[in-house]
Protein backbone atom coordinates (compact mmCIF):
# COMPACT_ATOMS: atom_id res chain seq x y z
CA UNK A 1 0.00 0.00 0.00
CA UNK A 2 1.07 3.60 -0.57
CA UNK A 3 1.97 5.02 2.80
CA UNK A 4 2.40 8.67 1.92
CA UNK A 5 -0.42 11.18 2.34
CA UNK A 6 0.32 12.64 -1.09
CA UNK A 7 -2.36 11.92 -3.70
CA UNK A 8 -1.60 9.25 -6.32
CA UNK A 9 -1.32 10.98 -9.69
CA UNK A 10 -3.11 9.15 -12.53
CA UNK A 11 -2.95 9.70 -16.29
CA UNK A 12 -5.67 8.15 -18.50
CA UNK A 13 -4.86 7.09 -22.07
CA UNK A 14 -7.92 6.10 -24.14
CA UNK A 15 -9.16 7.09 -27.59
CA UNK A 16 -12.76 7.31 -26.33
CA UNK A 17 -13.68 10.78 -25.09
CA UNK A 18 -16.55 9.23 -23.08
CA UNK A 19 -14.24 6.82 -21.29
CA UNK A 20 -11.76 9.60 -20.52
CA UNK A 21 -14.55 11.78 -19.13
CA UNK A 22 -16.15 9.05 -16.99
CA UNK A 23 -12.85 7.84 -15.53
CA UNK A 24 -11.72 11.40 -14.82
CA UNK A 25 -14.95 12.10 -12.96
CA UNK A 26 -15.24 8.80 -11.08
CA UNK A 27 -11.60 8.42 -10.08
CA UNK A 28 -11.37 12.10 -9.26
CA UNK A 29 -13.99 11.57 -6.53
CA UNK A 30 -11.83 8.95 -4.80
CA UNK A 31 -9.86 10.05 -1.75
CA UNK A 32 -6.12 9.99 -2.34
CA UNK A 33 -6.34 9.82 -6.14
CA UNK A 34 -5.74 12.77 -8.47
CA UNK A 35 -6.36 12.48 -12.22
CA UNK A 36 -3.69 14.81 -13.57
CA UNK A 37 -4.61 14.42 -17.23
CA UNK A 38 -5.94 12.34 -20.10
CA UNK A 39 -4.72 11.60 -23.61
CA UNK A 40 -6.45 10.17 -26.72
CA UNK A 41 -3.37 8.34 -28.07
CA UNK A 42 0.14 7.25 -27.02
CA UNK A 43 1.91 10.15 -28.74
CA UNK A 44 0.05 12.76 -26.73
CA UNK A 45 0.39 10.53 -23.66
CA UNK A 46 4.17 10.43 -24.06
CA UNK A 47 4.39 14.21 -23.81
CA UNK A 48 2.03 14.31 -20.83
CA UNK A 49 4.01 11.63 -18.99
CA UNK A 50 7.13 13.77 -19.28
CA UNK A 51 5.32 16.93 -18.24
CA UNK A 52 2.92 15.67 -15.57
CA UNK A 53 5.00 12.81 -14.10
CA UNK A 54 2.05 10.57 -13.14
CA UNK A 55 2.43 7.76 -10.60
CA UNK A 56 0.08 5.40 -12.47
CA UNK A 57 -1.03 5.08 -16.09
CA UNK A 58 -4.43 3.69 -17.16
CA UNK A 59 -4.01 2.46 -20.73
CA UNK A 60 -6.38 1.16 -23.41
CA UNK A 61 -5.21 -1.43 -25.94
CA UNK A 62 -6.99 -0.53 -29.17
CA UNK A 63 -6.03 3.01 -30.08
CA UNK A 64 -5.04 4.99 -33.19
CA UNK A 65 -1.41 5.63 -34.20
CA UNK A 66 -0.01 3.03 -31.79
CA UNK A 67 -1.63 0.12 -29.96
CA UNK A 68 -1.50 0.00 -26.19
CA UNK A 69 0.72 -3.10 -25.95
CA UNK A 70 3.41 -1.53 -28.12
CA UNK A 71 3.23 1.65 -26.05
CA UNK A 72 3.40 -0.37 -22.83
CA UNK A 73 6.62 -2.05 -23.98
CA UNK A 74 8.13 1.32 -24.86
CA UNK A 75 7.17 2.69 -21.43
CA UNK A 76 8.78 -0.26 -19.64
CA UNK A 77 11.95 0.19 -21.68
CA UNK A 78 12.38 3.95 -21.38
CA UNK A 79 10.32 5.13 -18.40
CA UNK A 80 9.14 2.17 -16.25
CA UNK A 81 6.03 2.90 -14.19
CA UNK A 82 2.88 1.11 -12.97
CA UNK A 83 0.46 0.63 -15.88
CA UNK A 84 -3.09 -0.71 -15.62
CA UNK A 85 -4.55 -2.01 -18.88
CA UNK A 86 -8.22 -0.99 -19.15
CA UNK A 87 -9.68 -2.71 -22.19
CA UNK A 88 -12.74 -4.43 -23.63
CA UNK A 89 -11.14 -7.87 -23.32
CA UNK A 90 -12.96 -10.86 -24.81
CA UNK A 91 -12.14 -14.60 -24.73
CA UNK A 92 -10.39 -14.06 -28.03
CA UNK A 93 -8.32 -11.31 -26.47
CA UNK A 94 -7.02 -13.27 -23.50
CA UNK A 95 -3.61 -13.78 -25.10
CA UNK A 96 -3.35 -10.01 -25.46
CA UNK A 97 -4.01 -9.68 -21.75
CA UNK A 98 -1.25 -12.18 -20.97
CA UNK A 99 1.09 -10.30 -23.30
CA UNK A 100 0.27 -7.07 -21.44
CA UNK A 101 0.93 -8.63 -18.04
CA UNK A 102 4.15 -10.21 -19.29
CA UNK A 103 5.27 -6.85 -20.67
CA UNK A 104 4.91 -5.30 -17.22
CA UNK A 105 1.29 -4.25 -16.69
CA UNK A 106 0.26 -4.30 -13.04
CA UNK A 107 -3.25 -5.49 -13.84
CA UNK A 108 -5.72 -5.96 -16.70
CA UNK A 109 -9.23 -4.69 -15.96
CA UNK A 110 -12.12 -5.10 -18.36
CA UNK A 111 -14.29 -2.21 -19.48
CA UNK A 112 -17.96 -2.30 -18.46
CA UNK A 113 -20.10 -4.92 -20.19
CA UNK A 114 -23.48 -6.57 -19.76
CA UNK A 115 -22.64 -7.94 -16.29
CA UNK A 116 -19.97 -5.41 -15.36
CA UNK A 117 -20.99 -1.84 -14.52
CA UNK A 118 -19.08 1.43 -14.65
CA UNK A 119 -19.10 1.39 -10.86
CA UNK A 120 -17.58 -2.09 -10.78
CA UNK A 121 -14.83 -1.03 -13.18
CA UNK A 122 -13.99 2.11 -11.24
CA UNK A 123 -13.90 0.19 -7.95
CA UNK A 124 -11.48 -2.32 -9.48
CA UNK A 125 -9.30 0.48 -10.83
CA UNK A 126 -9.35 2.25 -7.47
CA UNK A 127 -8.30 -0.87 -5.56
CA UNK A 128 -5.38 -1.52 -7.89
CA UNK A 129 -4.24 2.12 -7.92
CA UNK A 130 -4.24 2.28 -4.12
CA UNK A 131 -2.39 -1.01 -3.77
CA UNK A 132 0.66 0.06 -5.74
CA UNK A 133 3.67 0.78 -3.55
CA UNK A 134 5.73 3.86 -4.36
CA UNK A 135 8.60 2.35 -2.40
CA UNK A 136 8.84 -0.60 -4.79
CA UNK A 137 11.98 -0.95 -6.90
CA UNK A 138 10.07 -3.09 -9.40
CA UNK A 139 9.87 -0.17 -11.85
CA UNK A 140 13.27 1.41 -11.27
CA UNK A 141 15.16 -0.88 -13.61
CA UNK A 142 13.93 -0.95 -17.20
CA UNK A 143 13.51 -4.34 -18.87
CA UNK A 144 15.95 -5.35 -21.56
CA UNK A 145 14.95 -5.33 -25.20
CA UNK A 146 15.31 -9.12 -25.36
CA UNK A 147 12.68 -11.61 -24.30
CA UNK A 148 14.61 -12.48 -21.14
CA UNK A 149 12.96 -11.57 -17.82
CA UNK A 150 13.97 -8.34 -16.09
CA UNK A 151 15.60 -10.26 -13.24
CA UNK A 152 17.09 -13.69 -13.85
CA UNK A 153 18.53 -16.10 -11.34
CA UNK A 154 21.12 -18.37 -12.92
CA UNK A 155 19.91 -21.92 -13.47
CA UNK A 156 21.76 -24.52 -11.44
CA UNK A 157 21.63 -28.28 -11.01
CA UNK A 158 19.74 -29.88 -8.15
CA UNK A 159 20.38 -32.98 -6.13
CA UNK A 160 17.92 -35.87 -6.44
CA UNK A 161 14.50 -34.48 -5.49
CA UNK A 162 12.01 -37.26 -6.26
CA UNK A 163 9.48 -36.47 -3.54
CA UNK A 164 9.95 -32.73 -3.06
CA UNK A 165 7.20 -30.25 -3.84
CA UNK A 166 7.45 -26.53 -4.65
CA UNK A 167 4.36 -24.42 -3.92
CA UNK A 168 4.22 -20.82 -5.17
CA UNK A 169 1.45 -18.22 -4.91
CA UNK A 170 1.15 -14.78 -6.50
CA UNK A 171 -1.35 -12.13 -7.52
CA UNK A 172 -0.91 -8.54 -8.74
CA UNK A 173 2.50 -8.24 -10.41
CA UNK A 174 2.84 -12.01 -10.35
CA UNK A 175 3.05 -12.60 -14.08
CA UNK A 176 6.49 -11.03 -14.32
CA UNK A 177 7.56 -12.38 -10.94
CA UNK A 178 6.59 -15.95 -11.85
CA UNK A 179 8.27 -15.64 -15.22
CA UNK A 180 11.46 -14.64 -13.44
CA UNK A 181 11.28 -17.43 -10.85
CA UNK A 182 10.13 -20.31 -13.07
CA UNK A 183 12.35 -19.52 -16.06
CA UNK A 184 15.38 -19.82 -13.77
CA UNK A 185 14.47 -23.32 -12.52
CA UNK A 186 16.58 -26.18 -13.88
CA UNK A 187 14.91 -28.90 -15.93
CA UNK A 188 15.18 -31.39 -13.04
CA UNK A 189 13.50 -29.13 -10.49
CA UNK A 190 10.95 -30.70 -8.14
CA UNK A 191 7.34 -30.77 -9.23
CA UNK A 192 5.76 -27.37 -8.61
CA UNK A 193 2.24 -26.11 -7.94
CA UNK A 194 1.50 -22.50 -8.81
CA UNK A 195 -1.52 -20.34 -8.08
CA UNK A 196 -1.70 -16.98 -9.85
CA UNK A 197 -4.91 -14.98 -9.49
CA UNK A 198 -6.27 -14.88 -13.03
CA UNK A 199 -9.61 -15.21 -14.80
CA UNK A 200 -10.46 -18.60 -16.28
CA UNK A 201 -9.60 -17.68 -19.86
CA UNK A 202 -6.12 -16.39 -19.05
CA UNK A 203 -4.40 -19.25 -17.24
CA UNK A 204 -4.02 -21.58 -20.23
CA UNK A 205 -2.45 -18.83 -22.32
CA UNK A 206 -0.15 -17.91 -19.45
CA UNK A 207 0.92 -21.54 -18.99
CA UNK A 208 1.64 -21.85 -22.72
CA UNK A 209 3.73 -18.68 -22.64
CA UNK A 210 5.70 -19.85 -19.61
CA UNK A 211 6.27 -23.26 -21.17
CA UNK A 212 8.10 -21.61 -24.07
CA UNK A 213 10.38 -19.67 -21.72
CA UNK A 214 11.21 -22.32 -19.10
CA UNK A 215 13.44 -25.38 -18.91
CA UNK A 216 10.69 -27.07 -16.89
CA UNK A 217 7.40 -28.06 -18.50
CA UNK A 218 4.55 -25.70 -17.56
CA UNK A 219 0.90 -26.63 -18.09
CA UNK A 220 -2.53 -25.68 -16.84
CA UNK A 221 -3.47 -28.29 -14.24
CA UNK A 222 -6.19 -30.88 -14.79
CA UNK A 223 -7.85 -32.96 -12.11
CA UNK A 224 -5.72 -36.02 -11.40
CA UNK A 225 -2.47 -34.71 -12.95
CA UNK A 226 0.63 -36.20 -11.33
CA UNK A 227 3.14 -33.86 -9.72
CA UNK A 228 6.43 -34.88 -11.32
CA UNK A 229 9.98 -33.49 -11.32
CA UNK A 230 10.52 -30.98 -14.09
CA UNK A 231 6.81 -30.10 -14.27
CA UNK A 232 4.92 -27.01 -13.13
CA UNK A 233 1.14 -27.21 -12.72
CA UNK A 234 -0.69 -23.86 -12.89
CA UNK A 235 -4.10 -23.71 -11.21
CA UNK A 236 -6.82 -23.01 -13.80
CA UNK A 237 -8.75 -19.79 -13.35
CA UNK A 238 -12.05 -20.24 -11.57
CA UNK A 239 -11.03 -23.50 -9.82
CA UNK A 240 -9.12 -24.41 -6.69
CA UNK A 241 -6.07 -26.68 -6.96
CA UNK A 242 -5.15 -28.99 -4.07
CA UNK A 243 -2.31 -31.43 -3.55
CA UNK A 244 -3.22 -35.07 -2.92
CA UNK A 245 -1.01 -38.05 -2.03
CA UNK A 246 -1.42 -41.78 -2.51
CA UNK A 247 1.55 -43.70 -1.18
CA UNK A 248 4.61 -42.15 -2.81
CA UNK A 249 2.59 -40.54 -5.60
CA UNK A 250 1.49 -36.91 -5.58
CA UNK A 251 -1.42 -35.72 -7.71
CA UNK A 252 -3.60 -32.61 -7.83
CA UNK A 253 -7.32 -32.22 -7.42
CA UNK A 254 -8.92 -29.41 -9.41
CA UNK A 255 -12.23 -28.51 -7.81
CA UNK A 256 -14.99 -25.93 -7.95
CA UNK A 257 -16.23 -24.35 -4.75
CA UNK A 258 -16.64 -21.01 -3.00
CA UNK A 259 -13.92 -18.39 -3.14
CA UNK A 260 -11.42 -18.49 -0.26
CA UNK A 261 -9.77 -15.23 0.81
CA UNK A 262 -11.96 -13.72 -1.95
CA UNK A 263 -10.09 -15.74 -4.58
CA UNK A 264 -10.63 -18.76 -6.81
CA UNK A 265 -8.09 -20.24 -7.33
CA UNK A 266 -6.86 -19.54 -3.83
CA UNK A 267 -3.26 -19.70 -2.68
CA UNK A 268 -4.57 -20.44 0.82
CA UNK A 269 -6.30 -23.61 -0.34
CA UNK A 270 -3.24 -24.84 -2.22
CA UNK A 271 -0.78 -24.06 0.60
CA UNK A 272 -2.96 -25.80 3.21
CA UNK A 273 -3.17 -28.94 1.11
CA UNK A 274 0.60 -28.92 0.61
CA UNK A 275 1.08 -28.54 4.38
CA UNK A 276 -1.19 -31.55 4.96
CA UNK A 277 0.16 -33.95 2.35
CA UNK A 278 3.79 -32.88 1.77
CA UNK A 279 4.78 -31.30 5.10
CA UNK A 280 8.56 -31.08 5.47
CA UNK A 281 9.01 -32.32 1.89
CA UNK A 282 7.76 -28.98 0.53
CA UNK A 283 9.13 -25.50 -0.01
CA UNK A 284 6.66 -22.62 -0.27
CA UNK A 285 7.01 -19.11 -1.66
CA UNK A 286 4.56 -16.21 -1.61
CA UNK A 287 5.15 -13.46 -4.15
CA UNK A 288 3.82 -10.00 -4.95
CA UNK A 289 0.06 -9.58 -4.67
CA UNK A 290 -2.88 -7.66 -3.27
CA UNK A 291 -4.72 -8.90 -0.19
CA UNK A 292 -3.93 -11.69 2.26
CA UNK A 293 -4.51 -14.88 0.26
CA UNK A 294 -1.96 -17.52 1.25
CA UNK A 295 -0.76 -15.90 4.48
CA UNK A 296 -2.38 -18.47 6.75
CA UNK A 297 -1.51 -21.31 4.40
CA UNK A 298 2.18 -20.41 4.36
CA UNK A 299 2.16 -20.46 8.17
CA UNK A 300 0.52 -23.91 8.03
CA UNK A 301 3.30 -25.08 5.72
CA UNK A 302 5.98 -23.75 8.05
CA UNK A 303 4.32 -25.35 11.06
CA UNK A 304 4.28 -28.65 9.15
CA UNK A 305 8.06 -28.47 8.69
CA UNK A 306 8.28 -26.91 5.23
CA UNK A 307 10.76 -24.17 4.37
CA UNK A 308 8.95 -20.93 3.47
CA UNK A 309 9.88 -17.77 1.56
CA UNK A 310 8.30 -14.34 1.12
CA UNK A 311 9.25 -11.79 -1.53
CA UNK A 312 10.55 -8.55 -0.04
CA UNK A 313 8.77 -5.20 -0.21
CA UNK A 314 11.34 -3.49 -2.43
CA UNK A 315 10.83 -5.86 -5.36
CA UNK A 316 7.07 -6.37 -4.98
CA UNK A 317 4.68 -4.48 -7.21
CA UNK A 318 2.15 -4.86 -4.39
CA UNK A 319 3.43 -5.81 -0.92
CA UNK A 320 0.13 -7.21 0.31
CA UNK A 321 0.23 -11.02 0.39
CA UNK A 322 3.91 -11.28 1.42
CA UNK A 323 3.43 -8.65 4.12
CA UNK A 324 0.48 -10.53 5.64
CA UNK A 325 2.42 -13.80 5.53
CA UNK A 326 5.40 -12.18 7.26
CA UNK A 327 3.16 -10.61 9.92
CA UNK A 328 1.57 -14.00 10.65
CA UNK A 329 4.99 -15.61 11.06
CA UNK A 330 4.66 -17.80 7.99
CA UNK A 331 7.84 -16.66 6.24
CA UNK A 332 11.08 -18.32 7.30
CA UNK A 333 13.08 -15.92 5.10
CA UNK A 334 12.32 -12.71 3.19
CA UNK A 335 14.32 -12.24 -0.01
CA UNK A 336 14.22 -10.07 -3.17
CA UNK A 337 12.70 -11.46 -6.35
CA UNK A 338 16.06 -12.15 -7.99
CA UNK A 339 16.96 -14.53 -5.15
CA UNK A 340 13.69 -16.48 -4.91
CA UNK A 341 14.75 -19.29 -7.26
CA UNK A 342 18.18 -19.60 -5.68
CA UNK A 343 16.58 -19.82 -2.23
CA UNK A 344 14.06 -22.43 -3.41
CA UNK A 345 16.92 -24.58 -4.70
CA UNK A 346 18.96 -24.13 -1.52
CA UNK A 347 16.03 -25.25 0.61
CA UNK A 348 15.34 -28.24 -1.65
CA UNK A 349 18.97 -29.32 -1.38
CA UNK A 350 18.77 -29.24 2.42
Amino acid sequence: MITTTQAIKVLIVDDSAIVRKILTQELGRQTGIEVVGAAPDPYIARDKILRLEPDVLILDVEMPKMDGITFLKKIMTHRPMPVIIFSSLTPKGSKTAIEALSAGAVDVIGKPGQSYTVGDACQALTRTIRSISRSSTAYRTAPQQSAEPVVMAQRSDLVETTHKILAIGASTGGVQALTCVLSALPANAPGALVVQHMPALFTRSFAERLNKECAVQVKEARDGDRVLPGTVLLAPGGYHMLLRRSGATYTVAVKDGPAVCRQKPSVEVMFNSVAKYAGANAVGAILTGMGDDGAGGLLAMRNAGAHTIAQDEQTCVVFGMPKEAINKGGAEVVVPLQKITQTLIQFVNK
